[in-house]
C-alpha cells in the first residue's frame, strides 16, 4: 500500500476536514482550530497537523492519579494504524516528565521543532490533573468562647 506525501495530503484536508474547527476572531480575521488527534496546539496547520505529518507527539491525560501519556507515531508502521503509535506513561513528578519529553522530542531528533509545544501541552495537562489543596476549617477570630 502506497501512502501520499505530507504535503499533498495537507493540501487535500487543509479546506475542509471533519476536525476543522472555525470560529471569528477579535478582528474580521477568522480563527481556524483542529480537533485531530496528535495536534499538540489544536491549531490548523501544517506543522502541528496530526494528519499530515508522519512523524507526530501527542500528550494525553492518562486513567490513574498524575499519569501522562506520551505518544509517538512509528513511521515504518503508517500503514497499521493499530500499532503505528508507540505510547509510554510518565507517572513521576513534572520535572523528570519534561525531562522524559525533551529527550523523546529534541534529544533522540524526532521532532525538534514541537518542543516547546510539548513541553507547553505537558504542562496544561498536568496543571488539569492537580487537585486543588483544600485548607482545614478557619477558625474565627471573633471573641472566644467562655466555659463554664
Amino acid at each position: 500500500m502506497a501512502t501520499l506525501p505530507g504535503q499533498l495530503l495537507w493540501e487535500i484536508v487543509k479546506k475542509n476536514n471533519c476536525f476543522l474547527v472555525r470560529q471569528n476572531g477579535n478582528s474580521s480575521a477568522k480563527v481556524q482550530f483542529s480537533r485531530e488527534p496528535n495536534n499538540l496546539y489544536n491549531l490548523h496547520s501544517y506543522k502541528y497537523s496530526g494528519l499530515a505529518n508522519d512523524k507526530t507527539v501527542s500528550i494525553t491525560p492518562a486513567g490513574e492519579d498524575l499519569a501522562v501519556v506520551l505518544a509517538t507515531t512509528k513511521t515504518k508502521k503508517l500503514n497499521k494504524p493499530a500499532d503505528s503509535v508507540h505510547r509510554s506513561v510518565l507517572k513521576k513528578e513534572f520535572r523528570k516528565m519534561a525531562k522524559a519529553v525533551i529527550n523523546q522530542v529534541d534529544e533522540n531528533y524526532y521532532r525538534r521543532d514541537l518542543k516547546k509545544a510539548a513541553l507547553a501541552r505537558l504542562s496544561a495537562v498536568h496543571k488539569s490533573l492537580r487537585v486543588a489543596k483544600t485548607g482545614g476549617k478557619k477558625k474565627s477570630k471573633g471573641k472566644k468562647a467562655i466555659r463554664k
